[in-house]
């Protein structure tokens, strides 16, 4: 004879795994979507999660909704591992209320939020959701409340990462926005404040929601995305592999993998991978993926600000946060972009204790008025801060150009960088020589029988001068010119010298960050 509470135990379970019932199930792999569950089975190793809170119902009474309380209120919450790993995840389910947020599904989030405060494990949001329940009014709009406020007093504690694997508008996004990392997925998923047909009638503006908030806008455009994938399970597979970089908390540091790449190879390539006409442009990543453990450079925002290169690696097995002025883009001038983006990822590597590896080779900052009307002051000081807060291991390999402030900017010994190094092709001064001696020799150029020819000595003395990295290795600010080929033995060097080290800035609350 059954007992009939283990029968309702698996009556509850069975109307809960099935969500919003087979048909929407149905529809939602219609338009290219995997359920929250499937989502959850993919991204944590297999059989690893325990779900917590799923018997919560809503408790509205309005509009008919007591006659409709699905077990588990529209979100997926509990924990389970990555790699062997801890991680809290929730995963909204857009077959139950369309996702809508209410109370109740707040309630779980913040739950489980709290969990990995206390624990020390990352958060992971899998976004899917139509926004604010209506039918809750106000209940809702404090649900995301809640969830905002646990967002910003996690942020630098544990690594948050945002999915957007269907729709995220309204005040639901700055859940997202808050996080540390937003992946998204091309075609099927979209961020935006207001939709179209509000900014329709708002602005009389026409606009498509993948115009205004697919993948490909926040990845290239906006700067809000930082990953994008063609579909939910690639888009997951990131997310295992970006956590493969980071630790579970501010207090641990990074994972080591083991590795049979050699730590202290040398790397020949690199001696001729600058071009000898410094006007001359060369893709950073000729740099970078030859250094790094096994040639594996995992990218963050590849399609925007593409002056600036950022993402993890390895080196001897240890996790590093690369930075990397582009050279094919722009001349790898700084810009407004570049600077946040560049100065946002320096401050979550300084977080979770990933040491920056920085490359230079940056001629300035980006000039026009532009440039100048959209606050290049203010947002390039942000990499200017981030740089100078940082108390993780910075080193710093000049390859070719540091010029004026972007030298100071770029990690420089000034900004307390740890060891700084400088390839014999480096050209470190205030400015290039065709424009110093442009103002420091006007007059005798004026006035010379040859123009022309006089400029020209002028150049080369400068060059010879100031243009290489001799000058600024006499006054310490370099630590060594060395031989490209041995770069990487140095960082894997440094960072071993670095492992243990400790300083700390003066106490505070906090430091205003210019804004």
């Amino acid at each position: 004879m059954s007992d009939p509470r283990l029968d309702k135990l698996d009556e509850l379970n069975a109307r809960a795994l099935l969500g919003g019932g087979e048909a929407r199930i149905k529809k939602q792999h219609e338009a290219g979507k995997l359920t929250a569950r499937e989502r959850i089975d993919l991204l944590l190793d297999a059989g690893s999660f325990i779900e917590l809170d799923r018997f919560v119902t809503h408790q509205c009474t309005d509009f008919g909704m007591e006659r409709d309380r699905p077990p588990g209120d529209g979100v997926v919450t509990g924990y389970g591992m990555v790699d062997g790993r801890k991680v809290f995840v929730f995963a909204q389910d857009f077959t139950v209320f369309g996702g809508s947020l209410g109370a109740a599904f707040a309630q779980k989030i913040c739950k489980v939020m709290d969990l990995a405060m206390k624990v020390g494990a990352p958060v992971i949001g899998l976004n899917d959701s139509g926004g604010a329940r209506i039918q809750e009014g106000v209940e809702s709009l404090a649900g995301y409340a809640d969830i905002f406020l646990r967002n910003t007093l996690a942020s630098g504690v544990v690594p948050q990462i945002s999915a957007i694997l269907g729709p995220c508008a309204g005040g639901a996004v700055y859940s997202p926005a808050i996080t540390d990392f937003i992946l998204m997925v091309e075609n099927t998923s979209y961020m935006f404040i207001t939709g179209p047909d509000v900014i329709k009638t708002v602005t009389h503006e026409e606009i498509t929601k993948e115009e205004l908030g697919g993948a490909h806008t926040h990845t290239g455009r906006s700067g809000v995305a930082h990953l994008s994938s063609p579909d939910d399970k690639s888009c997951l597979a990131q997310i295992r592999e970006l956590l493969s970089f980071v630790p579970s908390n501010n207090h641990e540091d990074p994972p080591f993998h083991a590795t049979k790449d050699p730590a202290e190879r040398e790397v020949p390539a690199l001696d001729t991978v600058v071009p000898t006409d410094s006007a001359k442009s060369y893709d950073i990543r000729d740099v970078i993926v030859p250094l790094v453990d096994d040639g594996h450079f995992f990218e963050i925002q590849p399609d925007y600000a593409a002056n600036i290169v950022i993402g993890f690696a390895r080196v001897g097995g240890r996790s590093i946060g690369v930075v990397a002025n582009q050279p094919a883009v722009l001349a790898g001038c700084l810009d407004v972009a570049s600077s946040m983006k560049a100065g946002r990822f320096v401050r979550f590597c300084d977080c979770f204790n990933i040491p920056v590896v920085t490359f230079v080779d940056v001629p300035g900052f980006l000039p026009g008025t532009t440039q100048e009307l959209g606050g290049i002051i203010k947002h390039g000081a942000k990499l200017l801060y981030a740089y100078a807060e940082a108390t993780v291991p910075k080193i710093t390999i000049i390859t070719r150009k540091a010029y004026g402030g972007a030298y100071d900017v770029m990690s420089s010994k000034h900004l307390r960088g740890d060891i700084n190094l400088a390839w014999p092709t480096a050209e470190i001064a205030v400015m290039g020589p065709d424009g110093a001696v442009n103002i420091v020799h006007r007059n005798e150029i004026a006035k010379a029988e040859d123009p022309q020819k006089t400029r020209a000595a002028f150049v080369e003395d400068y060059r010879n001068k100031f243009a290489n990295p001799f000058k600024a290795a006499e006054l310490g600010f370099v630590d060594e010119v060395i031989h490209p080929r041995v770069t990487r033995q140095r960082i894997h060097r440094a960072l071993e010298l670095l492992r243990d080290k400790r300083v700390s800035n003066p106490p505070r609350k906090h430091g205003n960050i210019p804004l």
